[in-house]
């Protein structure tokens, strides 16, 4: 009987061994789900305040961190933190505006010029969204058919292109021609026409106005750019020009290219 008694005993304080171990393991495993969730301080502070700086909140903040907070990332308020933002729109606009102020001011210098040496009718000027735009008929300065600059507006020409030494914005030469065909022993196409003249335009304004050429480019759009229509002959007459066009500083970079 004493036997069965220790057996029975021994037997019955087995399960505390079994116990022990399965509670062991379960604080190990804890243990290793603890290790694997802990941040490390130094990388989870740098995170937050590289967040912050890109929300524009400081040093930010994340869910969780510090003493119970709303645990969300606070979002910049318009009109708290979009100071630097409204002083750029407000330099772009100052800047847009001063420049349209000095297109405006050398227009007005040089229609004053073309009404008083009897160029008004010949001469247009106008301002576009690329720039300042002085519109020369051809008949003043070309014979039909040639590129030769004609002496008899020359030198009111020349004073005009002075004129654009005040600012220092790009210029582009643009000619154009009609869509008659033509075909002479100088050229075989308005192309090649409306090139040569914008051209010689631009030689004369480097060579007799002194202009920078670096600020200068020619380019011919032989009939492909008309203003008027080439179905009449005031429209063809329309169509027939040079126009120097100050181009705007907001095209600098494609112009200086």
């Amino acid at each position: 009987m004493k036997k069965f008694e220790e057996e029975h005993n021994g037997n019955h304080e087995r399960w505390l061994i079994t116990y022990s171990d399965l509670i062991t393991l379960l604080l190990i495993f804890f243990i290793i789900l603890y290790s694997f969730s802990k941040i490390d301080q130094q990388k989870y502070t740098a995170l937050t305040n590289a967040l912050g700086s890109v929300m524009g909140t400081g040093t930010g903040k994340l869910i969780g961190e510090g003493g119970g907070g709303d645990g969300v990332i606070p979002l910049p308020v318009p009109g708290n933190n979009d100071d630097s933002s409204s002083a750029e729109v407000n330099s772009g606009e100052n800047t847009n505006s001063t420049e349209k102020d000095k297109l405006e001011e050398l227009k007005g210098q040089v229609d004053k010029y073309l009404n008083e040496n009897g160029l008004n009718s010949n001469v247009n000027t106008m301002i576009e969204d690329r720039g300042l735009i002085i519109r020369v008929d051809n008949t003043i300065i070309f014979d039909s058919g040639k590129a030769d600059i004609k002496d008899i507006y020359k030198s009111k020409l020349i004073q005009v292109g002075k004129m654009l030494n005040s600012i220092e914005n790009y210029i582009r030469i643009e000619g154009h021609t009609d869509n008659v065909p033509i075909k002479n022993s100088h050229f075989e196409s308005n192309w090649q026409l409306s090139v040569i003249r914008a051209t010689n335009v631009t030689e004369m304004l480097i060579n007799e106005a002194n202009i920078n050429p670096k600020r200068l480019s020619a380019v011919g759009y032989g009939e492909y750019r008309p203003i008027s229509d080439n179905t009449t002959t005031d429209g063809r007459s329309k169509n027939r020009r040079v126009d120097i066009v100050i181009m705007d500083t907001k095209f600098n970079k494609i112009e200086g290219n």
